[in-house]
């Protein structure tokens, strides 16, 4: 009997020191409830703000999420014209491009629109330096301009995981949630 309850403690320890990896490397999302969307209407990718003091986050990010969102199924995904595309390191992804590429998007018959804003995307200072992401993401309906679709999210990652890896990853967990109901 103590040789069991030996085991059994045992066997409790290392399974928490087998979890503990999983909990070093944490996510938090929330968003709205998945709308009913079509996946192979056209959709166009907007310019993203950034909010961080890294050069070209939101371009970064814009760009992952564009791939993702080809990987979720969507078939027609437009881009709006370099003019409304942001164009500086750091204040990108400004209300007024927004609208342009918006607009844009109205002439051209896009049913949905992905935007999002980067608010968290850098090394953490320290000695492991864990790579760190937050960002917002939006689904729009093009025609009205009405927001169908919001989440948010930040992520940590391990100190030896690259940061565009801990992005990708937010993002898609984001994604799947926007699409959830998606035919």
């Amino acid at each position: 009997m103590k040789t069991l309850r030996f085991f059994s403690c045992h066997l409790r320890l290392w399974l928490l020191v087998g979890l503990l990896p999983l909990l070093a490397a944490c996510s938090t999302l929330h968003f709205s409830p998945a709308p009913t969307l079509e996946r192979q209407a056209p959709w166009v990718v907007l310019p993203f703000a950034n909010h961080t003091e890294t050069p070209l986050a939101g371009a970064r990010a814009e760009s992952i999420a564009a791939a993702l969102l080809r990987a979720q199924g969507v078939a027609q995904i437009r881009r709006p014209p370099a003019a409304a595309q942001q164009e500086a390191l750091f204040d990108a992804g400004t209300q007024q491009q927004q609208e342009q590429a918006l607009n844009w998007a109205r002439q051209q018959g896009v049913r949905y629109a992905l935007t999002g804003a980067v608010d968290e995307w850098r090394y953490k200072v320290g000695v492991d330096g864990e790579p760190a992401v937050g960002l917002t993401l939006e689904i729009i309906d093009v025609a009205t301009g009405q927001t169908l679709w919001s989440g948010a999210g930040g992520q940590s990652g391990w100190s030896r995981q690259a940061l565009a890896v801990v992005a990708r990853d937010l993002i898609n967990e984001l994604l799947v949630g926007g699409l959830a109901a998606a035919r």
